[in-house]
């Protein structure tokens, strides 16, 4: 099956719009096997910085395709990357404290005892 793969497989990035497919050359397609050994699949994130290079470097070249079907393609799928969008942390402005929260109970107290 891995010689299959090795032969003509594609690799599959998953958009916002759907999966994609990428042809590869004949040595993209044995450094993508051998990034995909231990896993069908892996998030854009995980991967070292050169691979990502690699990924989008193959995915400019060679352009996406949506095979027929879009589940799947006539190629087998060496493997999947996530490509998901990267989520900016909302920054929340540091709480001022409460004023006042601990006079008022003074100002009770000092009322008390002069009363």
């Amino acid at each position: 099956m891995w010689i299959d793969k090795l032969v003509e497989g594609v690799l599959q990035v998953d958009t916002p719009i759907g999966p994609r497919f990428v042809r590869l050359n004949f040595k993209q397609r044995a450094y993508v096997l051998w990034m995909f050994r231990n896993f069908p699949s892996l998030p854009h994130q995980v991967l070292s910085p050169r691979e990502q290079r690699m990924i989008d470097r193959a995915c400019e070249e060679n352009g996406f395709a949506s095979m027929p079907g879009m589940g799947a393609p006539d190629a087998p799928v060496i493997g999947k990357i996530e490509k998901r969008l990267t989520i900016s942390a909302e920054v929340l402005p540091m709480r001022k404290p409460v004023a006042g929260s601990n006079s008022g109970v003074r100002e009770r107290e000092s009322e008390a005892a002069s009363a």
